[in-house]
Order: structure tokens, then C-alpha cells, then sequence
């Protein structure tokens, strides 16, 4: 009786243990389903400013009279390797890469042809990846862009990602929420 105690306390401790772990390593999954569906929850930091910028304007275009004050102008094209993480914190864990480009195609208002790969460097992902594609207009609270592929865990991903500014000026770049809604054969 006496040996079977700490068996059943070792079992039940290991069980917590286990059910911590996968927890933590599954913390941008939001819901997960056997069907292949899921919705992914994470943050994009958007950097044009500091001594390592993750999103640099390439090409830049001549000043157009109506947006001579605008940071980003009709015939710009960024080029993003932008950090994922769990939470909007720029200290929070690093879960991929956001890697890809934009360029301006609206004369009026800023409005981009995104094209985007979401790369998973750890948890649960790690080595899959999300292709991405949308047009962007930042007068808009909630943008949509089209899931058009992944890899790993995402073979033949098909879906939506929904983006919104957490905290964000076009001057600096800033924080961008995303929430993916996938549908996958893995």
C-alpha cells in the first residue's frame, strides 16, 4: 500500500507536468481541431526605425504632389522580415517570421499588394509556414487577406488572416494582431 502512493503522486505530478508543457508549446494555436481546421493567434512587429529595422522601404518613388507628406507613397515597395510573437510585447517570445513584401498601388490613400510568408521557428509549427496574399488598406480597422498555401503542418492550407493595428503609425511602423483561420491536410 505504501509503495503504490508514490507511484499514483509521481503519475499525477508528471500528468500536470505534461498537461504545462503542451499548454505553453501550443500558446498561439488558439483552437485546433482533427478535421485540419485551426485559429492562430499572434502579433507581427512592424520596425522602419531602429538600428535593426525588420521592414525596409527599397524603392522609393518621386514625391507626388498630393502625398509629399505621406511616409509611404504610391510605387513604394517594403520588404518585411517582421518578428511574430505570442503577445504584443516586443519582449514577448518570438514564435517566427513574418517575411515577405508590399508595394503602395493606391495614387490615393495607402493601400498595399501584400505578399507574405508566416515562418514557424518554434512550438508546435516550428518548420511549417503560412502563404499569404491580400490587399492592405490601412483606413481600414479590420484587413482580410487570403491563406493561399503552407508547408509542414500546412500542406495545402487554404483560409483567411484577419489584422488590425494593436499600436501602429505609418512613420515608425509598430504592433499588428493577427488572427489566422486555416483549413489544412497534415
Amino acid at each position: 500500500m505504501g509503495s503504490s502512493v508514490p507511484a499514483i503522486s509521481f503519475c499525477f505530478l508528471f500528468s500536470i507536468l505534461l498537461f504545462i508543457v503542451t499548454c505553453s508549446a501550443s500558446y498561439y494555436v488558439c483552437d485546433a481541431d482533427d478535421d485540419g481546421t485551426a485559429h492562430l493567434h499572434f502579433y507581427m512587429h512592424d520596425d522602419y526605425t531602429s538600428a535593426r529595422p525588420t521592414a525596409m522601404r527599397v524603392i522609393t518613388t518621386p514625391s507626388m504632389k498630393s502625398e509629399s507628406s505621406s511616409p509611404r507613397r504610391f510605387g513604394d515597395i517594403v520588404v518585411l522580415n517582421n518578428v511574430l510573437t505570442e503577445d504584443p510585447s516586443p519582449n514577448s517570445k518570438a514564435i517566427g517570421r513574418a517575411q515577405g513584401f508590399a508595394v503602395r498601388v493606391a495614387e490615393g490613400g495607402i493601400v498595399s499588394d501584400l505578399s507574405l510568408h508566416l515562418a514557424f521557428e518554434d512550438g508546435p509549427l516550428k518548420g511549417s509556414s503560412l502563404a499569404v496574399h491580400g490587399r492592405i488598406a490601412m483606413e481600414r480597422q479590420v484587413r482580410e487577406s487570403v491563406v493561399v498555401g503552407g508547408t509542414g503542418h500546412f500542406r495545402f492550407a487554404k483560409g483567411y488572416l484577419l489584422s488590425k493595428n494593436y499600436d501602429y503609425n505609418l512613420k515608425d511602423g509598430g504592433i499588428v494582431e493577427m488572427d489566422v483561420y486555416v483549413s489544412h491536410q497534415h
